[in-house]
């Protein structure tokens, strides 16, 4: 074979490998941002990473959705934490009370949280009461 033979064979190689890479790409579904695999929280004392699969899956600690999502919406879904645990920045945002969204037979009239606090009082209880996943605040929380 000459040079511009081969040469010629190596760019249709390279041609049909980008197509077939770009509809690959496409063909492949991303990860949806209503329900991702790892979440970054930001936080004053370090940021955690909060893996939804080593929460969820049974190799990891097995914990399903209702466990931490304590109230689906509309049983179509799960609410996210911070569409109630969240501050705007005149403190609006945030309701005062559960009680201000949910009817009082539906829950026992708590005081609402702010984030950190439920956060900190669900994951570290969990993570105390099944002696699974990390006990030093180092260990979640890194700079």
């Amino acid at each position: 074979m000459n040079h511009k033979k081969e040469l010629r064979i190596a760019y249709w190689l390279m041609i049909i490998s980008f197509i077939i890479g770009v509809i690959s790409y496409a063909a492949c579904s991303k990860q949806s941002h209503e329900n991702p695999l790892r979440i970054m929280y930001k936080t004053s004392a370090g940021n955690v990473l909060f893996d939804h699969k080593t929460h969820a899956s049974e190799t990891g600690y097995g914990v399903v959705c209702a466990d931490c999502h304590h109230h689906p919406e509309d049983d179509s879904g799960l609410t996210a934490c911070n569409s109630c645990h969240t501050k705007d920045d005149e403190n609006t945002n945030m309701p005062e009370s559960c009680l201000d969204c949910h009817d009082a037979g539906d829950i026992e009239g708590t005081e609402m949280k702010n984030s950190m606090d439920a956060f900190h009082d669900q994951c570290i209880a969990c993570h105390q009461e099944s002696r699974l996943g990390p006990a030093e605040c180092s260990q979640c929380h890194v700079m």
